[in-house]
């Protein structure tokens, strides 16, 4: 009497599966043991450590020979070019990189690491903040972990806001206009509201005399053009390098 194929067919389907889930759960990244976290975590601060007084060895010892660093500034450096401009601070300036958060996640023998860095630098006796935003990418060689690539980003903060006169507020009220878009700005008391047409009303913050900012948006600065006389005529809307310029249609 022939055997039937359907129940050995059917374990075979099932250990397939079950193959499958095995590989796909082992791909997925998982958050990194406390011990890995812990010390990729003193890798970061020690790497951190090295740069006011510019330590090579501290770095050269951590990335991986084909390591790519990405500075704050955009700038793409390969291993030996980071390593090269890896010098002391100038004379008259210290400083600190001290991590305030960190997180890792395992993928493989391939960890996954962003961390927030809050600098505090000394410049010729005058106290300068920043934070930067870290991500890495590091991979296990043996029994110890090399640095593959970092990517710093400085993140922006809004600028002090300085306060003018109602008078001075009062030459920025007006309608204007960047081809069909509509903006008008008026004085509230002591603030500046802007409202483009069919938008929420933002207030609108001096940096100083015609240079603006809003809240929470520290990419974008609202410079005021004037004429010979000193009438305001316009602004441009610049982010970063780019602006939108918009002209004053009527004034107050």
């Amino acid at each position: 009497m022939r055997r039937s194929l359907r129940p050995f067919l059917l374990l075979s389907l099932l250990l397939s599966l079950f193959a499958c889930a095995l590989m796909t759960a082992s791909a997925a990244p998982d958050d990194a043991p406390s011990q890995v976290t812990q010390l990729l975590h003193a890798k970061d601060q020690a790497l951190l450590d090295a740069i006011a007084p510019g330590q090579v060895q501290v770095w050269d010892e951590v990335l991986a020979d084909n390591a790519v660093y990405v500075d704050e500034n955009g700038v793409i450096m390969d291993r030996a070019a980071f390593l090269k401009q890896l010098t002391p601070l100038s004379a008259g300036a210290s400083g600190t990189l001290v991590i305030a958060a960190y997180q890792a996640a395992l993928h493989g023998d391939v960890a996954t690491v962003i961390h927030t860095d809050d600098e505090t630098e000394n410049y010729h006796g005058q106290v300068l903040k920043a934070r930067y935003l870290t991500t890495e990418t590091w991979q296990k060689s043996g029994d110890d972990w090399k640095l593959l690539l970092i990517h710093t980003y400085a993140m922006l903060q809004d600028p002090p806001a300085q306060k003018l006169s109602p008078k001075e507020l009062d030459d920025y009220a007006g309608r204007y206009t960047a081809g069909d878009l509509i903006y008008v700005l008026h004085r509230d008391g002591d603030r500046l509201i802007g409202q483009r047409e069919g938008g929420s009303p933002v207030e609108w913050n001096a940096e100083l005399r015609d240079v603006f900012f809003n809240a929470g948006q520290p990419r974008i600065r609202r410079i005021f053009q004037r004429d010979a006389k000193g009438n305001v005529i316009g602004f441009v809307d610049r982010r970063e390098s780019w602006d939108v310029v918009w002209k004053k249609q009527n004034r107050d």
